[in-house]
């Protein structure tokens, strides 16, 4: 005579606590159909280290090229670090119009000779329709600016070397050692350029020994000056040297 099957001490319990339907369902899934979970099968010793070797090799490189990336290469700083850093600032020792004169009159030997008015052309005037397109494109770091008409009052008259030429502004240095920024933007600037010595000329032609035969103050040539808009000058130095204008009408004239 076969005897019943034991219940499972699990199924007993479950039929106290539940109905009869649950309690089959939760042995069922529970414990019936539990998965079995298996240790999977011990990798070779000699493979697995030779594996741990490549991936240390793998990682030792990995972070040379990082390391070096990075020392090579530093991270740029934004316009903001700058600005607190203050990078581009002229330091207090620095704001000396005497330090700048010298810069003067490097920009009026340049300013002469892209106009033509060298020793060779000994021109003596030029033409709105060849002097124009030159004078925009030009690099005025060195030049004796003068604000001549602006909308603020208050800055009609400031006069100094410029020693930094932004997008927006001219930077100047006056002749108290005080640094003044102007906007560009309706603000008419003057400028001069002089001519060269003619006595200096001939005593360079001429022997120190030999007499050098000057001028009268009456012949002295008076020198050129230009006003230009500061609205049509929005652009960084660079960028108008390389940029083509052309002639149009201004509605600030």
């Amino acid at each position: 005579m076969a005897t019943e099957p034991k219940e499972h001490i699990a199924e007993a319990l479950l039929k106290r606590a539940h109905s009869p339907d649950q309690a089959n369902t939760i042995f069922r899934e529970r414990v019936k159909q539990r998965p079995l979970l298996l240790r999977p099968t011990s990798p070779d010793p000699d493979l697995d280290a030779r594996s741990k070797r490549q991936s240390l090799r793998h990682q030792k490189a990995k972070s040379q090229r990082s390391s070096s990336s990075s020392s090579t290469k530093p991270k740029p700083l934004s316009a903001k670090q700058k600005r607190r850093l203050d990078l581009y600032a002229i330091p207090a020792s620095q704001r000396k119009y005497a330090i700048y004169a010298p810069l003067h009159r490097m920009w009026c030997a340049y300013i002469r000779e892209i106009l033509g008015l060298g020793r060779e052309g000994k021109r003596t005037f030029v033409d709105a329709n060849s002097a124009g397109p030159v004078l925009v494109s030009a690099d005025y770091h060195g030049a004796l600016l003068e604000v001549t008409r602006s909308r603020c009052l208050s800055r009609v008259g400031t006069k100094g070397i410029v020693v930094k030429d932004t997008k927006f502004t001219f930077e100047l240095v006056t002749m108290r050692d005080e640094v003044k920024v102007l906007p560009k933007e309706h603000t008419v600037f003057r400028f001069e350029v002089p001519f060269e010595d003619d006595g200096e000329e001939e005593k360079q032609k001429m022997g120190e020994g030999d007499e050098v035969v000057k001028k009268e103050e009456g012949e002295k040539r008076k020198p050129l000056v230009f006003e230009i808009q500061g609205g049509q000058f929005e652009n960084r130095a660079p960028d108008r040297a390389n940029k083509k204008f052309r002639a149009h009408f201004d509605p600030d004239l």
